[in-house]
């Protein structure tokens, strides 16, 4: 895990902000940074380099996380309410227990991911891809799963009540 300081986060923010405005050519590279319960709320991170990243208990509550990598990051217990993760890639990433309400996940890369006891009442995750995660105890109520691929995925004790799973693969 990489340790940085206050200051080397918010620097890599500002020229993270710069390269998004397309003017700079640093994007943001946190790989294995550990994050754990950072107040990352309302972030924009759109594009931002995550992978293996730790964090857990994390508050990223309506952040914009569109095209991250957040591969093989633990999320675990983290705040996603009404996240953008549109497109991300969670591949292996642990969300045990995650808050995920209202998260956008359309198209997400959630191959292999661990999604056990995460709350995604209301999340969208239209095409994404699931095959291969757990979500065991999750809560997929209400949920838009619709052309979504969940082969392989375990949905022991889920709640799909009222999920939408038109045209989802099983």
């Amino acid at each position: 895990m990489s340790d940085y300081t206050k200051e080397q986060i918010e620097e890599i923010f500002a020229k993270h902000k710069v390269w998004r405005l397309g003017y700079g050519d640093e994007r943001a590279d946190l790989r294995g940074a550990d994050l754990r319960d950072a107040d990352l709320r309302d972030a924009d991170l759109r594009g931002a380099d995550l992978r293996g990243a730790d964090l857990r208990g994390a508050s990223l509550s309506d952040a914009n996380l569109r095209g991250t990598s957040l591969s093989g990051a633990n999320l675990r217990d983290a705040n996603l309410l009404g996240a953008n993760l549109r497109d991300a890639g969670l591949s292996g990433a642990i969300l045990i227990g995650a808050n995920l309400i209202g998260a956008n996940l359309l198209g997400a890369n959630l191959i292999g991911a661990n999604l056990r006891d995460a709350n995604l009442i209301g999340a969208n995750l239209y095409g994404a891809s699931l095959s291969g995660a757990n979500l065991r105890d999750a809560n997929l109520s209400g949920a838009n799963l619709s052309d979504a691929d969940l082969s392989g995925a375990s949905l022991s004790d889920a709640d799909l009540s009222g999920a939408n799973l038109s045209d989802a693969k099983i």
